[in-house]
């Protein structure tokens, strides 16, 4: 298995997920011309994808959307409520209904020879998932948008090989920063997103000794520096006590905003 981030960030999100056999896009939150510029950067081709699964209707997650799915015809798969919410957003233009296949948290699916699980996330959006993606015995999760996480949360990512993981906000970059207050609150809540020291303390409830990669994701512009991220996700996982693991005993990665990412091989 194999995934590589075309972007990451507050915003524009876009993760390409697959097998030798068969490839999908998670989210599409970045115009269609950048993706397809991405894709190629990777050998890939945007028809080729196999389908679209979508975390979430916030732009930043379905910006490119409507023209891939006018584009290529390329199948979407959200819930009930995303797809409502995604249909009721005029920005990204009309969508063919037909092409939004409805799935549901907890229930897997498959494309090809991926297996596909939707999770829960704690999010202000009207029905978001997170996605955890397996072929055989290779497992990949993308999570981001969580404002908390719980033990549903952690067992449901619990022994992956990958993970791309958000790392949205350093706290005291959020309290000091330009935000007003209401989008602060908005943030820091349990709707909101997972801070630089949540992602690493949660990191540090799913690391097992097969472990490959986690790459922190969806890093605010305003609120978050790569280095920082890095460096705070790190030493969560290296000063936690009951955590078996260091922050050096594993790569920690970090996705980029505006450009694809390394591919991540599994």
């Amino acid at each position: 298995m194999e995934f590589c981030s075309i972007a990451s960030g507050s915003s524009g999100n876009c993760i390409m997920v697959g097998t030798d056999n068969h490839h999908v896009l998670v989210d599409a939150g970045i115009s269609g011309k950048r993706i397809e510029t991405g894709l190629n950067q990777l050998d890939m081709k945007t028809s080729e994808m196999d389908g679209i699964l979508v975390t979430h209707e916030h732009i930043d997650h379905i910006a490119g959307l409507g023209v891939l799915a006018r584009r290529y015809g390329i199948r979407i798969y959200a819930t009930a409520g995303t797809k409502q919410a995604i249909l009721n957003t005029s920005s990204v233009g009309k969508i063919d209904a037909d092409l939004i296949h409805e799935i549901s948290a907890d229930t897997p699916f498959t494309i090809g020879d991926l297996e596909i699980d939707p999770m829960h996330i704690s999010h202000d959006a009207a029905d978001p998932v997170a996605y955890i993606l397996r072929n055989g015995n290779k497992g990949i999760g993308i999570v981001t948008d969580l404002g908390v996480y719980t033990d549903y949360t952690i067992e449901k990512i619990s022994g992956l090989d990958a993970l791309l993981l958000e790392a949205n906000h350093d706290v005291r970059m959020l309290q000091v920063g330009i935000y007003p207050y209401s989008l602060k609150q908005r943030i820091l809540g349990e709707k909101g997103h997972l801070s630089n020291e949540s992602s690493g303390k949660l990191l540090t409830k799913i690391l097992h000794d097969k472990f490959n990669t986690v790459v922190l994701g969806h890093l605010s512009k305003e609120n978050n520096l790569p280095e920082l991220a890095y460096e705070t996700v790190r030493l969560e996982v290296t000063t936690d006590r009951d955590c078996p693991y260091k922050g050096d005993d594993f790569p920690i990665k970090v996705a980029k905003r505006d450009c694809i990412s390394e591919r991540i091989v599994v």
